[in-house]
């Protein structure tokens, strides 16, 4: 996808954009516009038989998604604790994110802290959005690239958590879903689409809101997540331009690396 100076789409030429068709070059508006493997192209470029990807146009199921959802469910039922609120026993004092447990030895708290939840509005609601984005996205990015996303935002979720509140017990999915969030977010713009004209800009800007206004929620885990998955959508979306599949894994993993070396720094 090329990106120019200001210009007007060719077929709607009142509208102004900075997206080019990736193959004929010719300026496209986001109505105009058809993400494929190697770009965004016009509607007369889209009928050419490269394979076309949309959000929602592929038959893959969202194995990944599903396969999450069903880790966090067991995880919540092994806790013991199936009240409305509160984590308690064996499974969280073992798995829930603690930076002075962390800093002890316990790396693997950064990954299952977020299969761990604080009773059933807790991982209801986490589970309903993982579900909802996880229907969208991982037919777009496919369930490889959507899984190491999704732990990539984990990360930097735990990271977040604990650079606010390193002494807080921290558990849920939240991290990784504002991730999933943010991901979709760059997506969008990329196609020339301001999110906060959609229901995900105003998913990230009422979750957030509601992060500062409701107490015993990790804004630190919120914020980090959403900026994991900000950078990995950015690091996708240079790896599409590119063409290079692989910068798309080595970005992730390099960011992951970012997020548990900022983690233990700060547990």
């Amino acid at each position: 996808m090329a990106i120019t100076g200001t210009q007007t789409c060719y077929r709607h030429p009142s509208r102004e954009t900075r997206v080019n068709c990736s193959s004929c070059g010719r300026p496209i508006c986001p109505d105009c516009m058809t993400p494929t493997p190697v770009g965004m192209r016009c509607p007369e470029c889209s009928r050419q038989k490269t394979p076309v990807r949309t959000l929602r146009s592929t038959t893959s199921e969202p194995r990944v998604t599903v396969a999450i959802i069903i880790a966090c469910v067991v995880a919540y039922l092994a806790e013991g604790g199936y009240g409305v609120n509160g984590a308690s026993g064996s499974i969280v004092a073992h798995g829930a994110l603690y930076g002075p447990a962390v800093q002890s030895g316990d790396v693997w708290r950064l990954v299952t802290s977020g299969f761990l939840h604080a009773g059933l509005l807790h991982i209801g609601f986490n589970m309903y959005l993982l579900w909802i984005l996880g229907q969208m996205l991982e037919p777009a990015l496919g369930s490889v690239r959507f899984g190491a996303l999704y732990f990539t935002a984990l990360l930097w979720g735990s990271f977040g958590a604990l650079l606010v509140q390193p002494d807080a017990v921290t558990v849920g999915a939240s991290g990784a879903i504002f991730g999933l969030m943010g991901a979709a977010a760059v997506e969008m713009r990329a196609r020339g689409i301001n999110p906060f004209q959609t229901n995900i800009g105003m998913l990230i800007l009422l979750n957030l809101g509601l992060s500062f206004v409701f107490s015993n929620i990790s804004v630190g885990g919120h914020i980090g997540g959403l900026v994991g998955g900000v950078l990995v959508g950015l690091v996708f979306h240079l790896a599409e331009r590119r063409r290079l599949p692989a910068l798309a894994y080595a970005g992730c993993l390099a960011l992951s690396a970012v997020a548990v070396a900022g983690a233990l720094a700060v547990a």
